[in-house]
């Protein structure tokens, strides 16, 4: 669990393949490093904001804060609500003074911007719904007699899962045999948020097992039903993970619970009828989390668990008679990662044990203990990232990034033989999914890139040949020649090449003139595909370059240019991103003051990084859910993430050094006099990975810090967590605010003007 706005896959679909805080520093504290402070004069003219309604202006009541040796202050501590794990759940029980300012933020924001954009917001919506396929549903997946798969309705906000016969399921005139598993619309109507975690059929076909959150709490209920009655089973697991899966009896599962502070903590297995849990594995390390899958042949149960830097895994045999007793495969190590794989009668392990940075394949018995019985299958092979390894009975499909652009790698239990799956565009996102069978030789394919919308294929692992299942269909019409994409690599402020994919329409000037977003993440080692988007499509047909820069943090370029952006090396991130930034503004493609920024979770704290850093290069800034009260939270144990993360930011509760690194750059203990840009700033109430109190801090802050720059917008959903608004059109509708300020910074439309000179 990571501070991602990274859209979850179902494993349904893909079957098998399976709050950060802080304050205002003293005189008397560490001063942030030169690097990250912006010492030229203000350049910018501010938004004349004289006819507008007077913003929030939130209390300041100083908590002073002692550790490590060192002294903070911090005025809006009080954000928080004390009760916090309670509002998680129960939204309504939110201390008043803090919800009345909240709302206030959340009226100015309507009133200042929502309302004036109101018919821009619906243009833009109703552009990128029209590009959405209404009564759309995914690819069939084969599961022995039955096809499984997910489709929407016309008009439908969630998901409904489905099944029809095997034989009949590419048949054009077979939904008459289809069956309703699922319905979301249903099961979602009149609730203000609602979200499916995990779907998974049993074995036998007979029971579907799922598990809903209601709040954006990810707090989930797991619940199971009879698919040969329609009846919901008496078995009712509240507040769980969200992760399980069945035990070869179809009777019984395998799941998550979760403990007070929200953490994953136990895997537990349950007989359906039962009442009692049996313990199978109980993590005491509050710095891991866990996770439990059933492996692509059938034959074990694996229980994981690790932090960023460590792993460990176990497994259960699904013929044994006890389905409780544990193996481990190798105890953990610290700093060793792996993961298991199932094939050709023994465990393959995905692994940078030995100094394989990027990763290498090794092999073992399934009855070793410890690493000494593993030996290398794949060696390790510097700048090609081992992204992930999952099996067939006679494939191993191994997922690699080179280059900064995946690639497939195929190789034949019978032959040894190894060929690579490739396309050719500049750019581009390649996946593959093994699916519900074992013995087969076919893999489903997954392709996009900036210009194509998604492409399903069956892909024969023997004859080499792709079939074209299905290609995603724009109903108002999509021509990908219009459009240009560019893989370009920006020279960073230490020499190595960045990686920025950008997108334009082919009418688009390279003069300079054009307005361009920028996007960004850069944590977590996780890197942002090169996919399609089709909501983009409203910002780049209105004159928009829409730009993604692979910066350090993420894995774009293999496991060292992750390494090379976290912890101490954590400012290389938001300098990649202003040196992606310029070299745009170098080559025309936009120019200084042109630029929003956009990022979401730990993608906000690189937007508040690098607004602190040089404000003038951006015309505004998006900051979704952001991750910007880096010190406060990773000194509050109580938080969901803080042990966890640790190995990503460092620990200032123990390391006086950790707690310098972090204040240089943590973007709420930054604030100063600066000529900041416009910014939208998001947050969900019931948000557990980047808690409310985080944006509201830091929109509080910029307002008395910065008061005449900006202006500020923040906006609260008062019913949401993480990922904003349940549904695919509710959320929409965010994306349409965020839009319509982004044209306005830009003077892209005459009803709202926040540009500045």
């Amino acid at each position: 669990m990571i501070r991602t706005l990274l859209a979850a896959t179902s494993i349904f679909a893909l079957a098998n393949c399976a709050n950060l805080n802080s304050s205002v520093p003293t005189e008397a504290e560490t001063k942030p490093q030169e690097a990250m402070t912006d010492t030229s004069s203000p350049k910018r003219t501010m938004v004349d904001t004289s006819n507008w309604p007077t913003p929030p202006i939130a209390n300041r009541i100083d908590k002073i804060t002692e550790q490590v040796g060192r002294t903070r202050t911090d005025p809006y501590a009080w954000i928080r609500d004390d009760n916090w794990q309670e509002v998680m759940q129960k939204p309504e029980v939110l201390q008043q003074d803090i919800r009345d300012y909240l709302e206030a933020e959340n009226a100015f924001t309507r009133t200042v911007l929502e309302e004036p954009t109101t018919d821009l917001q619906k243009e833009i919506f109703e552009e990128m719904k029209g590009r959405i396929k209404e009564d759309d549903s995914s690819v069939p997946m084969i599961d022995g007699e039955w096809a499984y798969y997910r489709k929407f309705r016309e008009g439908g906000e969630y998901p409904v899962y489905a099944r029809k016969p095997a034989q009949t399921a590419f048949d054009k005139d077979s939904d008459a045999e289809e069956i309703i598993l699922l319905d979301g619309d249903a099961m979602g109507d009149g609730l203000e948020y609602f979200d499916f975690g995990q779907v998974s059929h049993s074995p036998d076909h007979s029971k579907i097992a799922y598990t809903v959150d209601d709040k954006g709490s990810e707090f989930y209920t797991l619940r199971v039903k009879d698919l040969k009655t329609g009846e919901e089973l008496e078995t009712v697991i509240e507040n769980t993970y969200g992760s399980f899966t069945w035990a070869a009896d179809s009777n019984s599962l395998y799941y998550v619970t979760r403990n007070e502070n929200n953490r994953p903590e136990k895997v537990l297995y349950r007989e359906l009828g039962s009442s009692e849990d049996q313990l199978v594995f109980h993590e005491k390390d509050s710095g891991y989390f866990l996770g439990v899958q059933r492996s692509q042949s059938d034959k074990f149960i694996f229980v994981r668990t690790g932090n960023h830097t460590t792993s460990e895994y176990h497994y259960i045999e699904t013929d044994s008679d006890d389905p409780t007793t544990l193996h481990t495969i190798a105890p953990r190590e610290q700093d060793v990662e792996y993961e298991i794989t199932d094939f050709d009668g023994k465990f393959f392990i995905k692994t940078n044990a030995d100094g394989a940075v990027d990763f290498k394949i090794m092999s073992a018995p399934y009855a070793s203990t410890s690493r000494e019985e593993w030996v290398d299958v794949v060696p390790h092979e510097p700048g090609t990232l081992i992204n992930s390894v999952s099996a067939l009975k006679d494939w191993l499909v191994v997922e690699e990034r080179k280059n900064a652009l995946p690639r497939l790698s195929i190789t034949s239990r019978q032959t040894g033989e190894t060929h690579e799956v490739a396309f050719d565009e500049q750019a581009y996102d390649i996946s593959a999914s093994t699916g519900y069978e074992y013995d087969t030789d076919t893999i489903r394919l997954y392709y996009a890139s900036p210009t194509t919308p998604d492409q399903t294929h069956d892909y024969n692992l023997t004859t080499r040949e792709k079939t074209l299942l299905k290609t995603r269909e724009i109903p108002s019409g999509h021509n990908p020649a219009d459009y240009i994409v560019d893989r370009v690599m920006a020279p960073g402020h230490d020499g190595v090449e960045i990686p920025v994919t950008v997108l334009r329409h082919k009418d688009t000037p390279m003069d300079g003139s054009a307005p361009t977003l920028l996007y960004g993440y850069g944590s977590y080692g996780i890197t942002i595909p090169a996919d399609f988007r089709s909501g983009r499509l409203s910002l780049v047909d209105r004159g928009f370059v829409y730009a993604i820069a692979h910066i350090r943090g993420s894995q774009a370029k293999g496991y060292q240019w992750y390494l090379d952006g976290k912890l101490e090396k954590k400012t290389n991130t938001f300098k990649d991103y202003i040196s992606a930034g310029k070299y745009l503004i170098d080559q025309e493609y936009t120019s200084e003051g042109q630029i929003v920024g956009m990022g979401g979770s730990a993608g906000g704290l690189l937007m508040g990084a690098v607004s602190n850093m040089d404000p003038d290069i951006f015309a505004g800034i998006v900051a979704a859910v952001p991750f910007v009260d880096v010190i406060n939270t990773m000194s509050d144990t109580e938080l969901p993430l803080t042990p966890p993360e640790w190995p990503e930011w460092g620990n200032p509760l123990k390391s006086a050094e950790d707690y310098d690194t972090i204040l240089a750059y943590s973007p709420y203990d930054n604030i100063a006099d600066k000529p900041y840009p416009p910014m939208l700033i998001t947050g969900g109430l019931t948000d557990p990975r980047v808690t409310y109190w985080e944006p509201a801090k830091w929109a509080a802050i910029l307002r008395h810090e910065a008061s005449e720059a900006g202006p500020y917008f923040l906006r609260i959903n008062m019913g949401a967590g993480h990922g904003g608004a349940s549904g695919r059109f509710e959320g929409l509708k965010e994306t349409a605010i965020e839009y319509a300020f982004a044209l306005a910074t830009v003077g892209k439309t005459d009803v709202l003007d926040l540009t500045t000179d």
